[in-house]
């Protein structure tokens, strides 16, 4: 999963959000951090590892594997937000440009707690409103080919949005059944941090 859904599965506290979104940058026990901060690096890497297990992902990522190898799995968590953002209303009450610009007032507020990386990155984030480009087929081609730029166009991923728009139902399909589950495990783990 991507950035919209890490940050959607980590509920409604604020320090958990943001470890959830800063999780891919730490390495190792968080304990530099405050507890909730600590709980939503802790839940992100269980979303990941839940994620690329689960069989309805895995049969995504072939699709794509033939194509773009390893990058297959980076590519499925792009399009996985794309949906997410597409068909937001079934999954939140709150608006998604509402839902987003708390977060990125969030991270405005939380600045000391993010790590270099995503204080980098934070700007970017926002001037361009990544979050809520995922609604749209358009806006996840720009993701995709920015994230192509960043392997020095070595990983393909630009032109990936054609395997998006050729499988469009099945992977719609695929990630309705697939959230169901997550939003599950989530839940449980959720339970006993």
């Amino acid at each position: 999963m991507n950035f919209l859904a890490h940050i959607y599965l980590s509920g409604d506290n604020e320090l958990l959000k943001i470890g959830n979104f800063i999780a891919d940058g730490i390495h190792g026990k968080p304990d530099n951090f405050p507890p909730d901060v600590q709980k939503g690096i802790i839940l992100h890497r269980h979303i990941d590892t839940y994620t690329d297990a689960h069989p309805i992902f895995r049969q995504g990522t072939k699709r794509l594997h033939a194509a773009y190898h390893h990058y297959a799995g980076v590519i499925m968590d792009i399009y996985y937000d794309h949906f997410l953002a597409k068909n937001w209303k079934e999954y939140s009450n709150i608006p998604l440009g509402d839902f987003v610009n708390a977060f990125y007032q969030s991270l405005q507020d939380n600045y000391e707690l993010l790590t270099d990386r995503a204080k980098g990155m934070m700007p970017h984030m926002i001037k361009h409103d990544w979050l809520g480009s995922y609604a749209t087929v358009e806006g996840i081609s720009n993701i995709l080919k920015q994230m192509d730029h960043r392997t020095k166009y070595r990983s393909g991923m630009g032109n990936s949005h054609k395997e998006l728009l050729e499988f469009y139902n099945h992977y719609e399909l695929e990630f309705n059944e697939f959230f169901t589950d997550i939003i599950k495990s989530v839940k449980e783990k959720m339970a006993v941090m």
